[in-house]
């Protein structure tokens, strides 16, 4: 197993393991059982999302379009009202 993409958080993980296993790349999540461990507490970084060694080169490939942490183009169905991010 290879560590394909380590994840921010939890709901982060999942939305690339279900991106991987639409491609048809299996996915093991490691760290996801260690979240639930610490309690209330928020935890970041302890997700990792790993795929067989042979199926690492598609899913980096398939990761790497997933625009990750991107904001959304403007008028698309992302952002259908075409405002974009608004700064904070």
């Amino acid at each position: 197993m290879k560590i394909v993409y380590e994840a921010a958080h939890l709901i982060d993980a999942h939305l690339v393991r279900h991106a991987l296993e639409a491609e048809g790349i299996p996915v093991f999540l490691k760290g996801e059982a260690l979240v639930g461990g610490i309690g209330e507490l928020p935890v970041f970084g302890m997700v990792q999302v790993c795929v067989p060694d042979a199926a690492w080169p598609e899913a980096s490939a398939a990761v790497a379009a997933l625009a990750l942490n991107q904001p959304p183009e403007p008028g698309t169905a992302a952002d259908p009202s075409g405002a974009g991010w608004l700064p904070v």
